[in-house]
């Protein structure tokens, strides 16, 4: 570790001219490069194994720089955000998002649309939603109960979190008017998130019919369709819903309708898919880790008491809190993220050229041996037993959000779904790891737990 952390430092210490992000052998790069769009995880760990976890790869219009090392990290996070692009030619995310996507826009339109939408998440309108999280993952735990033999069952738990995680965006994002269209939410995001997760020739741009891009193409058409009709109609007959989103944008006025459309498909795309995958993560881990389902158990049944869940509630979980805070640790939703500089940026004494599609890393920061005692290992624990010293290097380390004025959105709102969901479901069920093998990470856009949520599943009322 003493190695580890000296070979960081060495690199974030400027001296004298900023130096040039070194690269592997020729030959690895081009392996590494396509196994990074294929399966990203290996890569990502060789990058911070091998190369201090910062290097360049790719040359002329295709250079891609991996930036995993935190302190780097931090200070790209405070460089001014003109000096990056997320509009960039690289961009995969406008086909399905939107071209006037907050998360694709760029200066002053980002600023104006990020800021109308940041409006909807006042920490006030998020507490509002805490009893309503509660209350619709006691439906899915009653439906899932329902379903099961006595003694419960052997059985995916992705779907089902899956479904729930959308169904608390829907009524967040538009209120009780959409709550009886899940399914057909469920049914158009489905393609489109699919889609993401394809190759690279499967993305390249055309307009060839009944090509799975088409497809794309049609459901995000039918989304718009349905998100301009739910804007007539809040505008038509106003329901002063505290928990409708989209009134909110449609009776500001600050927005097109255009606009409106592409927020509302970020909003509910961007956060139920990432949120769904973590929920899968922490499961996995939380049922593998002996005594944790337990502990999670008791401290459910004290705070969630039978009174309606506030933010008082939220604050007094603090073990689902931290084991929450350690899944994303280990797994974040997005194991990178992508912005191209604008103009030639020096980072952690390393200068990056304008046009580099820069790629950080809060896996590799997640792991950093430099900052975690025994990083790879699932300890919810470590969160309550940090010295001052080590809380603030874990805070410059821990970025599954994002940081700055680019940092994700919504992540006070998955911060929230994770932890209820997961003191609910502990309280309500019996969950048996089907195996102690921790899955294989899968996906770039999204890192979610090859083969679901596995685990054996009962009532906790079927077997007291």
């Amino acid at each position: 570790m003493a190695e580890r952390a000296e070979e960081s430092q060495a690199r974030v210490a400027p001296v004298g001219s900023p130096q040039v992000l070194r690269s592997p052998p020729l030959r690895d790069q081009v392996r590494m490069i396509r196994q990074l769009l294929r399966e990203p995880v290996p890569v990502l760990d060789e990058i911070a194994q091998r190369h201090g976890s910062m290097c360049l790869l790719g040359a002329g219009p295709l250079r891609l720089a991996i930036v995993g090392e935190p302190s780097a990290m931090r200070e790209m996070f405070t460089t001014p955000i003109d000096q990056f692009r997320w509009g960039h030619k690289f961009n995969v995310l406008s086909f399905v998002v939107g071209a006037e996507s907050l998360i694709v826009s760029d200066g002053d339109d980002h600023h104006r649309r990020r800021s109308a939408v940041q409006t909807a998440f006042t920490r006030k309108r998020l507490n509002q939603w805490i009893p309503m999280i509660v209350d619709r993952t006691d439906a899915a735990i009653d439906a899932l109960v329902a379903t099961l033999p006595p003694g419960g069952a052997a059985l995916d738990l992705y779907p089902v979190g899956r479904r729930l995680v959308l169904e608390v965006a829907a009524r967040a994002f538009f209120g009780e008017r959409m709550a009886e269209r899940v399914d057909e939410l469920s049914d158009l995001f489905q393609l489109p998130q699919a889609y993401l997760e394809g190759t690279a020739l499967q993305q390249f741009p055309h307009r060839i019919p009944r090509t799975r891009r088409a497809k794309v193409r049609d459901n995000r058409r039918e989304l718009v369709r349905l998100i301009n009709e739910q804007i007539e109609l809040r505008r038509a007959a106003p329901s002063g819903d505290p928990f409708d989103v989209l009134e909110v944008l449609a009776l500001d006025g600050s927005l097109s309708d255009s606009e409106i459309c592409d927020q509302v498909i970020t909003l509910i795309g961007a956060g139920y898919d990432t949120t769904a995958a973590t929920l899968a993560w922490m499961l996995c881990r939380a049922a593998a880790e002996p005594g944790l389902w337990d502990r999670l158990r008791v401290e459910a049944d004290t705070v969630l008491d039978g009174s309606v869940a506030d933010e008082r509630s939220l604050a007094a979980l603090d073990l689902a809190t931290r084991t929450m805070r350690e899944t994303t640790r280990l797994h974040p939703a997005g194991i990178v993220a992508p912005r191209e500089t604008a103009t030639d940026v020096t980072i952690a004494g390393t200068r990056i050229r304008k046009g580099t599609l820069v790629m950080w890393s809060a896996y590799i920061a997640g792991r950093d041996p430099s900052i975690w005692d025994r990083p790879t290992a699932f300890d919810p624990d470590r969160w309550s037993s940090m010295s001052p010293e080590r809380r603030a290097l874990a805070d410059t380390a821990w970025v599954p959000f994002g940081r700055g004025s680019r940092n994700c959105l919504g992540f006070a709102l998955a911060q929230m779904e994770l932890t209820l969901i997961l003191a609910r479901l502990a309280q309500r069920l019996d969950l048996t790891a089907t195996s102690q093998t921790v899955p294989t990470p899968v996906g770039l856009v999204v890192n979610r737990p090859k083969g679901g949520a596995p685990m054996r599943v009962a009532s906790r009322a079927s077997i007291s």
